[in-house]
């Protein structure tokens, strides 16, 4: 891999660098440098060398923990963003570290510098841009709805006044809770647990008549739990992107050259692939 490290900086250039990260909020972050896939901006990790992923693991199958403890490459987590999280990292030169943690902090993780960036199945939305700058967008992702066989749900017109079970920030969650003026069936119609698997357990047991949440991982919950099914109908159809702290413009644009050439390349098509045939 064609590296360009930081030493080939002129001296004047070197030292531009390491005082504008210093007068940076006070944080730890490294100097690193761009990979092939980034351009000439130095940018800054959290650790220099690594690339620091923060996600949800209970996301199949974008990000699962893996049953082997060993994972993708060692990383102990597998999926279709822990694959392309790898390969972004590789163009960049960097090793991959993936932190996982509730939805809700993964968030934060990025927008606090605690993370590089975050990827869990994660959709841009005016809220979220307001906080988090993204990339390109790599994947898309359809909200649908999960209800038990014999369930009097049967479209989406039949949520209102029904108790309806989501992942806690996510997309699901923000779409379901806001009021009915907005779309939503208000937050007292909505249930927000700490991941998915929960929220479909909430369903077996009676507690929600219905849980909204991406396709993806709705297809393996229901295939793994008899008695559930997907309804026909779509709730929202989206688009997922990699998020970064706010104005983290070096980083974002070396993570989102990188994951351009993997796009253009086939290499983000065949991941996705891998985990989501072709029907």
């Amino acid at each position: 891999m064609n590296k360009k490290i930081l030493a080939l900086l002129s001296a004047g250039a070197l030292m531009t660098a390491l005082l504008a990260g210093c007068g940076n909020g006070g944080n730890n972050e490294t100097p690193s440098s761009t990979g092939e896939g980034g351009d000439d901006a130095a940018f800054t990790t959290v650790e220099e060398g690594k690339l620091i992923m923060s996600t949800n693991a209970q996301f199949p199958p974008y990000e699962m923990v893996a049953d082997d403890g060993q994972g993708y490459e060692g990383t102990g987590f597998e999926g279709i963003d822990v694959e392309i999280a790898y390969a972004i990292a590789e163009k960049l030169g960097l090793e991959l570290v993936i932190d996982d943690m509730d939805f809700d902090g993964a968030l934060l993780a990025a927008q606090n510098g605690k993370s590089d960036m975050v990827m869990a199945g994660l959709t841009v939305n005016e809220e979220r841009q307001q906080v988090m700058d993204f990339s390109q967008s790599y994947a898309n992702g359809v909200q649908v709805v999960i209800v038990t066989e014999g369930s009097d749900i049967q479209s989406i017109d039949d949520l209102e006044g029904k108790q309806i079970g989501t992942q806690r920030g996510t997309t699901g969650y923000i779409y379901c809770s806001d009021t009915p003026e907005n779309g939503g069936y208000g937050e007292e119609n909505v249930t927000a647990y700490d991941d998915g698997a929960t929220a479909v357990q909430a369903l077996i047991n009676g507690q929600v008549d219905c849980v909204v949440i991406d396709n993806a991982p709705a297809q393996e919950y229901v295939n793994a739990n008899p008695g559930l099914k997907i309804l026909d109908t779509e709730f929202t159809n989206e688009d997922y992107a990699i998020g970064f702290a706010k104005g983290n413009t070096a980083l974002q644009e070396a993570v989102d050259g990188a994951l351009g050439e993997l796009i253009a390349d086939g290499t983000v098509q065949a991941i996705i692939d891998k985990y989501i045939p072709a029907e």
